[in-house]
Formats: structure tokens, C-alpha cells, sequence
């Protein structure tokens, strides 16, 4: 994948990421007014549905152009439950900033399709067919792509075709913002892609599209990588993987390790959301063993030891499965089943009980510590997947983004503040039935592989671990560390 690019309109410089150099862009408030010219010709942003990122980017998206001429209007279908919290947000009839979506499709020079994936796959035809000739068609997720690709079908050829995707959840990517509205380059990073460029302008409107709704670092992907990696990402480390082994590992101790139900709580999911999240999004993974003492670390290294194959093992077939698009038919499939019986919610076992608990009682609580082998068993996770990215041609920035920084700086954040149920119960349709398909898969593995290994005495695989603390991620991890948002979400 070629990870250069120019524009003519935003400074570009080239980053240099292990052994590969990419070109970003520095997003950031002091680069709305070059907005004007990344989206000359177009008189209206057509945004398409209220699901998580919808809300986010169409109010940045309408901060960022308060200055300038063009509209940002929300489109929605007939009798849809979102109206009312569109209008709750600013955009209305009266205004001429809430309409019908296939009205707002046809009128606007650029679409934003942020509908859910299953809808975007049950409606392409139509939307497509509304699409005015030459209009931009903005995808925040490369779904669409893999659907079109599964059934022999493609985008039409007289339109631009860009992804923007953040590297975040709606909500945060709104939070960030809102917070650094009077700090420049605060937000969410994204990546973009070009997938059709019918009249030169389709890199420069993504890098607007990216700078307008916060991001503070830009870099280059394509959209077949993307839903690749964003479909991988969220069944394993993002979601799906840190839903399994944190329910796994809360029956460890608050039942075969003689721990209560609140330090169990603790040791399991506090740890991985607290104090190991900001330990690498400050100081990268291997400062999470370097802090550890001498038996923390003997703990920590026998459980990444064991933990690495097996979690491999899932995540190989994942990546699989979403490659060959069956992840993908699987949530078309879905969407079908749950207009019958919709999904039920998670968070009613005893351990997210627990965790409310826990969560009201932080105030009164000693700060939660790093538990090794908690540690050891998330931080080989997070590395099989970074290799397995990697060995597919992923570039460093959307593996380091996908697997490291998304985690730590964004969703785990969200969790620690709500609970990972809470997160998996409110997730988009495609992320929540990823983690409900894997979690299990990473519970039952890492159960009946890794920890039957630890427990049994098996040593630390010392050249796993060389090549742990030797590994390209954590120099590119500290180039992007100085590309980070520069506030931290907070959540109230």
C-alpha cells in the first residue's frame, strides 16, 4: 500500500514509523479556515443517520464551518425515533438543517452515509441511485466496500468515493472536541481513504472532512484494509477479546483464587480500564512490565508466555473470517433475525453487578494496582494482534491506531467510566454482535489453554519476550504519543 499522498491544500510531513515512512496531516482549530477551499463547490454536507457517529460529526462538522457558507444537514427517515434528538441538537426544519434522507441525499454535493452497516448493505441501490452525478459519497467505515465486494457489485463510477474513519466511538469523538475547543489539535485521530477520485478534489475534501470533525493526526489507509482491521479490531483487543478475558479472569479470582467479588471486580476489569490503559497511552505496553516488581514480572511474563498462541490462535481466525467476508454476511444476517427478537442486554449477571459497586466506591478506594497476570494475559493479546496486523500488510499507523490507541485513549476510557458491558450492550449492531460471537471464544481459549499452562508451571518463553520488548510498535508507538489529542477525555 502506497502511505504517501499530497495535497493542495493542507501541509503534509512524513513520519517515519519503524522502517516505513508515512505521509499525515496535522489536524487542529488552526486549519478551519482552509476548510472553505477543501470543500470549494460544495453548498451542503448531507448527513445520513443518528447512530453513534452521526451525532458526533455532524456537530463538529457544523462548529468547524460555523465561519463559512456551507450547510450541514442531517437526513433521517420518515417517523424516525432520531428526529427528536436531532432537533435536541440544534438541527431542525425551521432552519433548513433537518430533512428526509433521501431528500438530503439528493440536494447535497457531498454525502456522509453514516447508517448502520446493515442498512447501508439492505439500501445501497436506492442511495446510490439518489446520488447527484459528481457528489462526494463519505463512508466512515469500509463495510459498504466488503458488502459490495461479497456480492460482485461496486460503487458507481461518476461519483467520489472517501473514507473518513475515527479512531474512536462517536461519543468520544464529541467529547474530545467539546473539550478542546480552546486547545489546538484536540480530538480523535482518523484515517482516510480514497477509494474514487472522479475530479482530483477527493483527497483534499477527505482531509477536510478528518480536520473538521477533530482529529489531530490524519494518515492514510485504504477502505479494504479499513474494514478489515476495524471488523478484526473490534472482535478482538478493542471489544470483543477484553469482554472475554475479563469475565474469565473475574471467575478466577473471586472463586478459584478465594477473592471476594469486589477485588475480583478489581483485579480483573479495573486494572486493564485504569491503570494499565494509562500506562500505555502514556508510556507504551513494556513500561506496564517495567513497572512491575520482581515477582509482578515473573508473574506478568509466564502469563504473556502463555496467553500469545492461544489468543493468536482467535485472532487468526477472525481476521479470516472478516477477509472473506463472512463477518460481514453474518451482520446482514443478524439485522434480519433481530427484527424478530432483538437483542437482549448483558450487564444483568452478578459480575457487572458487582462492578456498579465498584464504580460508585472509586471516591473512597486506594488506587487500583497493575495485577500481573491480568497484565500479562491483556498485553499478549493486544501483541498477537499487532503482529497479525502486521504480517497482513497493515500499516504501522492504523495497526498502532486499531490495536493500541483506540483501546487505550478512547473505548477503554468509556468503559472504565460505564462498564464493558455497558459498552458492549450500546455499541454499533456490528461491533456488539462481534463481541458477543468472540468474547466466548477468547473466554473458553485463554480459560482452557493459557491458564491450565500457567497453572501447571509452564516457564516463560524468554525469546517471546525478547521479541516483546524488542518490537518495532513500541518506537512507533512514541512517534505517535507526540501526535496524541492534547487533552485526555474525561467523562462526567
Amino acid at each position: 500500500m502506497n502511505l504517501t499522498f499530497k495535497s493542495n491544500i493542507f501541509a503534509t510531513e512524513t513520519i517515519q514509523l519503524a522502517n516505513c515512512e508515512e505521509t499525515i496531516v496535522r489536524g487542529g482549530c488552526d486549519k478551519f479556515p482552509l476548510l472553505n477551499k477543501a470543500f470549494a463547490d460544495i453548498k451542503q454536507i448531507g448527513v445520513i443517520g443518528w447512530g453513534s457517529q452521526g451525532p458526533a460529526q455532524a456537530q463538529n462538522l457544523r462548529d468547524s464551518l460555523v465561519d463559512t457558507d456551507i450547510r450541514v444537514k442531517i437526513g433521517l427517515r420518515p417517523g424516525s425515533f432520531s428526529v427528536a434528538a436531532a432537533r435536541e441538537a440544534g438541527f431542525t426544519e425551521q432552519n433548513g438543517t433537518l430533512g428526509e434522507m433521501d431528500q438530503v441525499i439528493r440536494e447535497s454535493e457531498m454525502v456522509l452515509l453514516l447508517i448502520s452497516d446493515a442498512a447501508q448493505a439492505e439500501h445501497y441501490q436506492e442511495i446510490f441511485g439518489r446520488l447527484k452525478a459528481g457528489a462526494t459519497l463519505g463512508l466512515s467505515h469500509g463495510f459498504l466496500l466488503g458488502y459490495l465486494e461479497s456480492i460482485g457489485q461496486s460503487f458507481p463510477k461518476n461519483i467520489n468515493v472517501i473514507g473518513v474513519c475515527p479512531k474512536g466511538m462517536g461519543p468520544s469523538v464529541r467529547r474530545l472536541y467539546v473539550q478542546g475547543k480552546d486547545v489546538n489539535g484536540a480530538g480523535i485521530n482518523c484515517s482516510f481513504a480514497v477509494e474514487q477520485d472522479i475530479d482530483g478534489k477527493a483527497t483534499d475534501q477527505a482531509l477536510g472532512w478528518a480536520i473538521a470533525v477533530g482529529a489531530p493526526y490524519i494518515f492514510r489507509t485504504t477502505l479494504s484494509h479499513e474494514f478489515r482491521s476495524d471488523i478484526f479490531g473490534e472482535r478482538g483487543i478493542l471489544l470483543g477479546a477484553v469482554h472475554g478475558m475479563v469475565e474469565m479472569l473475574y471467575r478466577r479470582y473471586a472463586t478459584q483464587d478465594g477473592g471476594d467479588e469486589k477485588q475480583a471486580f478489581i483485579d480483573s476489569v479495573e486494572t486493564i480500564t485504569g491503570p494499565i490503559s494509562k500506562t500505555i497511552s502514556r508510556r507504551g505496553i513494556w513500561a506496564v512490565y517495567e513497572q512491575l516488581d520482581a515477582k509482578g514480572r515473573e508473574i506478568f511474563a509466564r502469563a504473556y508466555s502463555n496467553a500469545y498462541k492461544p489468543a493468536f490462535d482467535i485472532l487468526l481466525e477472525i481476521y479470516d473470517e472478516v477477509a472473506g467476508c463472512n463477518e460481514i454476511r453474518s451482520v446482514i444476517l443478524a439485522g434480519q433475525r433481530h427484527a424478530r427478537f432483538p437483542m437482549g442486554k448483558i450487564d444483568g449477571t452478578k459480575m457487572w453487578q458487582v462492578g456498579k459497586a465498584v464504580r460508585a466506591e472509586r471516591q473512597t478506594s486506594p488506587p487500583t494496582a497493575i495485577h500481573p497476570l491480568t497484565a500479562g494475559i491483556y498485553c499478549a493479546v493486544m501483541m498477537a494482534q499487532i503482529d497479525l496486523l502486521i504480517e497482513k500488510g497493515h500499516c504501522l499507523s492504523e495497526v498502532a491506531n486499531e490495536s493500541v490507541i483506540e483501546a487505550v485513549d478512547s473505548l477503554n476510557p468509556y468503559m472504565h467510566h460505564q462498564g464493558v458491558a455497558f459498552m458492549v450492550d450500546n455499541c454499533s449492531t456490528t461491533a456488539r454482535l462481534g463481541s458477543r460471537k468472540w468474547a466466548p471464544r477468547f473466554d473458553y481459549n485463554l480459560n482452557q489453554q493459557a491458564l491450565v499452562d500457567y497453572d501447571a508451571g509452564k516457564p516463560a518463553d524468554q525469546a517471546l519476550l525478547d521479541s516483546f520488548k524488542n518490537h518495532k510498535i513500541h518506537g512507533a508507538l512514541a512517534v505517535c504519543a507526540k501526535l496524541r489529542p492534547s487533552v485526555d477525555i474525561a467523562f462526567v
